[in-house]
């Protein structure tokens, strides 16, 4: 009789191998949060450099109270999608909000950035199409465009030259439609693209532009409202509430018939449960605080500015970072875990961040900044990374 094989031995082999080249993930079960910066794990506090709550709302009262007041009056549930019971007036009257402060024809919410990337990019294009990305875009316009089905094809980070000679050497019949894909500021490097001559590239060759400005919204452009805000020309504007809004969800901001477009072939609106009334309300309270925090934005990229010159003093690789997310980039995988587990022992939590998250021997620690970061937060993370670089 002949042996068979285990069925399900290809993850054991699969996990094996990411374990002997230092790429095994796992996850970390963290108390409550003490506050933006603060986190307990094993009974131990730490400070966090590794959150993306940028101005420190996910703790703010307001947030709370009124994430607080729209359960209780609407409940902890939505109870169905959008398009057959789900569409409380909380949700239309937040999108609202949100066009009229982002001065944008229509906004659109998802229940996740990663959900939007991946619904609205297959909606938009098929087979048909062709989309044009930049090659460090987050894993989920990636995934978005291969489920697209589109022709993918990717330029070199931030090269619009290389965009420009990918779309003259294009044969423009054979599509339906071309669609140019970057982010504002990425989310690995904490560099940001020319969204500009993003604008300019997409109109001379008549392109649409897709730019995820997740990671600015709340903390850059005028009035913290990102580096699309008042750009023409822009056709999908992506932002999240995970990050500097201190909640959870994302929206697009798009034009009123692309929003019908989106509401009729987004799959990942039309088959989701709504958001929750009480992330609703914590959403509607940061919209109203985040446009009057400029001294907090400007007292953030103050440290920002700070924490990344000193850390290059050191002789760290921050790659082009522009922005409160700084690499520091070491290359090996083992010695970059090595590295965060020491800091760990000091009391810093700074997650690892390896292949296939970022291109191999670019492995790297990702500091993220709050506005909650102190002086002595900072200057801690400092001595401990040149006592490392020291050794």
């Amino acid at each position: 009789m002949v042996k068979k094989d285990n069925k399900s031995d290809f993850i054991t082999d699969a996990l094996n191998k990411r374990k002997s080249e230092h790429r095994f993930r796992s996850l970390s079960d963290l108390d409550a949060g003490l506050s933006s910066v603060n986190i307990r794990f094993e009974g131990d506090e730490y400070i966090n450099f590794s959150s993306n709550d940028y101005l420190g709302l996910s703790s703010h009262p307001e947030l709370i109270k009124r994430s607080n007041e729209f359960a209780v009056k609407f409940g902890v549930g939505s109870g169905a999608s959008r398009l057959v019971t789900g569409n409380l007036n909380i949700h239309t009257g937040l999108e609202e909000k949100l066009a009229r402060i982002f001065q944008s024809e229509a906004a659109i919410l998802f229940n996740s950035g990663f959900q939007a990337n991946t619904s609205i990019l297959p909606a938009l294009a098929d087979r048909n199409s062709l989309i044009l990305a930049d090659k460090k875009i987050h894993n989920s316009l990636i995934q978005g465009a291969l489920l697209s089905r589109a022709t993918f094809k990717r330029f070199e980070h931030n090269s619009y030259d290389g965009l420009e000679e990918l779309i003259k050497n294009t044969d423009r019949v054979r599509y339906n439609r071309i669609w140019i894909v970057s982010e504002t500021v990425f989310s690995m490097d904490g560099d940001r693209n020319d969204i500009d001559r993003l604008i300019e590239i997409s109109e001379k060759y008549n392109a649409l532009l897709y730019s995820d400005d997740a990671h600015a919204v709340g903390v850059l452009g005028e009035k913290g409202l990102g580096l699309n805000y008042g750009k023409e020309g822009v056709d999908i504007s992506l932002g999240t509430f995970g990050k500097a809004f201190g909640s959870f969800g994302a929206f697009a901001l798009c034009s009123k018939e692309m929003k019908d477009y989106l509401i009729n072939f987004a799959g990942g609106f039309i088959y989701s449960t709504s958001l929750p009334p009480n992330v609703i309300g914590a959403i509607d309270a940061a919209l109203d605080l985040i446009p009057e925090m400029d001294q907090e934005r400007t007292q953030l990229m103050n440290n920002v500015e700070y924490a990344r010159a000193e850390i290059q003093k050191l002789g760290f690789d921050t790659a082009a970072s522009d922005s409160q997310i700084i690499p520091v980039i070491i290359g090996d995988e083992q010695e970059t875990i090595e590295l965060s587990n020491q800091l760990k022992e000091k009391g810093l939590w700074v997650s690892s961040i390896r292949p296939p998250t970022v291109e191999k021997d670019a492995s790297r620690l990702r500091i993220t900044l709050s506005v909650k970061h102190t002086k002595e937060h900072l200057g801690k993370l400092l001595k401990e990374l040149a006592d490392w670089k020291r050794k």
